[in-house]
């Protein structure tokens, strides 16, 4: 059947296009191996700007993100994120809210809903949040545990069975506890327990931390804009690639 394209919006562009090209638009790269880098920010200005790269997995939000980028927090928008976010990654993590753990089910099943496969909900690490995970988990829903601030937490995580939990180094380490030993402790939980759980490493400051962790294992981690563009600042590469085209450019004048 011919749809015709003034009648699409965008969104409803982007469905159509997932499930026509399913493989082509959720590419994972053969040896990219357990590591998930994920882009923290609502801002899509910055998704244009930085996830054409080919370097994240996916893409992590949540309602203060949503605010600061001026995006509305629902339901209908996050399916309209959704469907950008996923043109370029594997995977959408969105906060779902609520006051008790059955408005935070039922807000999950909704936003879950755009694509149980490649959406991942997020519920803080609390006794309503894990009661609310468990009944998403039961319906088909990807969880991540998010707002960790504790070792102990890894363990509700492993024992819940979620997909990930977030703790929050740089918030842990403001609150004066050692923010990168907490880490390195809940890698060392699931991996103790034979849990598939990951660690999805969040408030993160610098690109130096991202490589010491990944040193100690762990190797999901999401950050900001600012940290993903130190990634990629090394003057010394930069000025070996300004060399490689000049001597290009030399070369093609010869010729």
């Amino acid at each position: 059947m011919r749809v015709p394209m003034n009648h699409l919006s965008i969104a409803a562009l982007a469905t159509l296009l997932l499930h026509i090209f399913p493989l082509a638009l959720s590419f994972t790269p053969p040896h990219r191996g357990a590591c998930r880098l994920f882009l923290d920010t609502a801002d899509t200005s910055e998704w244009d700007a930085l996830l054409p790269s080919g370097v994240f997995y996916g893409v992590t939000c949540n309602p203060t993100l949503l605010e600061r980028a001026n995006e509305p927090c629902t339901v209908a928008n996050l399916h309209k994120l959704a469907s950008k976010a996923l043109l370029y990654t594997n995977e959408f993590m969105c906060q779902s809210w609520g006051s008790t753990a059955d408005e935070l089910y039922q807000t999950g099943m909704a936003i879950s809903d755009y694509d149980r496969e490649r959406v991942v909900i997020k519920v803080p690490v609390t006794a309503t949040g894990a009661e609310a995970a468990s009944k998403l988990t039961k319906a088909g829903v990807r969880i991540c545990f998010t707002a960790c601030y504790d070792k102990k937490q890894a363990l509700i995580a492993a024992s819940s069975g979620v997909e990930y939990i977030a703790p929050y180094l740089g918030r842990m380490t403001d609150n004066g506890k050692d923010g990168y030993d907490e880490c390195r402790k809940m890698q060392s939980i699931v991996d103790g327990l034979g849990s598939g759980t990951r660690i999805l490493v969040a408030s993160l400051r610098d690109a130096d931390t991202i490589t010491q962790l990944a040193q100690e294992g762990l190797d999901t981690f999401t950050f900001n804009p600012d940290v993903a563009r130190q990634l990629f600042d090394e003057p010394l590469t930069d000025n070996a690639a300004e060399e490689f085209e000049d001597a290009a450019a030399r070369g093609g004048m010869s010729g």
